[in-house]
């Protein structure tokens, strides 16, 4: 490809932040990477104690699906779904789920 290709090296340095995003954008990664890391963050959203009782995080169809061992934990995380949902767009952007299903 010719001088100002698609893929053309940039001439000026960038800081690596900026590049992996550029790399990310043009693969079209982006989406995937910031579900990648709400489910690996998912203990920083909610804290230790509901943590400590989730088997299982994933997103399927923008659905935050949670699988948890504890009724009373589901319950009050049910109820404050609207706050945990909040949290995530304010970290991920209001793209990457629509919704929180627990189970």
């Amino acid at each position: 490809m010719a001088g100002n290709g698609y893929f053309s090296r940039k001439k000026e340095v960038a800081p690596l932040e900026s590049a992996f995003n550029d790399l990310l954008k043009a693969y079209r990664l982006e989406g995937k990477f910031r579900e990648k890391s709400l489910v690996h963050d998912w203990p920083l959203i909610v804290g230790k104690t509901i943590a400590d009782r989730t088997s299982s995080v994933f997103i399927k169809d923008k659905k935050l699906f949670v699988k948890l061992s504890s009724g009373p934990i589901k319950k009050e995380l049910l109820m404050n779904k609207s706050k945990v949902l909040l949290l995530i767009e304010e970290k991920y952007g209001a793209d990457v789920i629509d919704d929180l299903v627990c189970m």
